[in-house]
């Protein structure tokens, strides 16, 4: 478990959680992160990544992010686990089309798909409003949120009223819990993206990134 607290405007701080809290139990949804994502910088120069995988669990099952293609066996084993097939799932929330985020969208050709701004069930796309910046409701304790920066339609998910109070699931918004400057190189947008950070910071009570361990958002 990482120790470090990080200040932020010198009003919020993050703090790590335990590497083994991966389990946020709520009423009515419950969110578990499933696989952890990773970025690790090899000696050939080479980025060894992968994204976080997490679903949530209530009045409707939601998936957040499917990993990339090499996570197929991984996910269908997790989610039979948890005692559901592919086909339980009635939402796939892609954050955003990076191969480590999308890899697996073919488990799921009857949920109800969200890859970036695009909202579609199979091949019947509906319209919304993501793009404008509002955020696309699937009921009152979950929303979609426009989180653009690191691509031009990247997405969040708020999840409401788990023990921990509002979970977001942030995608790369957030690469980890000290992810200091390195966002910046992998940012489309960093002005925009700076600007969803602190939404997300001011939204949050923890954060689930995409390339790391949940962290706790604690605001003064």
């Amino acid at each position: 478990m990482a120790t470090d607290t990080k200040v932020i405007s010198g009003q919020i701080l993050t703090i790590p959680l335990s590497e083994s809290q991966l389990d946020f139990i709520g009423q009515p949804y419950s969110v578990s992160v499933l696989k952890p994502g990773y970025s690790i910088l090899q000696a050939d120069g080479t980025l060894k990544a992968d994204g976080t995988i997490t679903l949530i669990t209530g009045p409707k099952t939601i998936l957040v992010d499917t990993g990339g293609p090499w996570d197929r066996d991984f996910l269908v084993v997790s989610l039979k686990a948890r005692a559901l097939e592919p086909e339980d799932i009635n939402v796939v929330v892609a954050t955003h089309g990076h191969s480590d985020h999308i890899g697996n969208l073919g488990l799921f050709p009857a949920a109800l798909l969200v890859v970036g701004y695009d909202i579609s069930e199979g091949d019947r796309y509906y319209a919304n409003k993501l793009a404008d910046g509002h955020s696309y409701i699937i009921d009152e304790h979950v929303a979609v949120v426009p989180s653009p920066g690191h691509t031009g339609q990247d997405v969040s998910v708020q999840v409401k009223g788990t023990s921990v109070g509002t979970v977001f699931v942030a995608g790369d918004l957030f690469e980890c819990c000290s992810d200091e400057d390195r966002w910046r190189h992998l940012s489309m947008n960093t002005s925009a993206q700076e600007i969803s950070r602190r939404e997300a910071l001011h939204n949050a009570d923890v954060i689930i990134p995409g390339h790391g361990f949940p962290f706790r958002v604690l605001r003064n």
